[in-house]
């Protein structure tokens, strides 16, 4: 892959993610949060930097974990 593709991968991310800073609602900003930080895995693993791979891991779990929060106290407020 060229290093356009992958700088273009990278900035997705970094759109995305400045994107979901600007959203309204926990929900909405932690669901964005985790398709960022899915592409900045992928964008990781392109230029094998470790780090960049295990936080965005760790914070897809987090919003994951929240994403689920939210969704059951919102069904058991139904």
């Amino acid at each position: 892959m060229s290093p356009f593709l992958i700088d273009c991968i990278g900035y997705a991310g970094l759109v995305i993610n400045l994107y979901s800073m600007s959203t309204k609602g926990e929900y909405k900003l932690r669901l964005i949060s985790l398709i960022a930080n899915i592409i900045y895995i992928l964008y990781g693993a392109l230029i094998a930097a470790t780090p960049i791979i295990v936080g965005c891991i760790i914070a897809v779990l987090l919003h994951g974990y929240h994403l689920r929060r939210l969704r059951l106290n919102k069904n058991s407020n139904d």
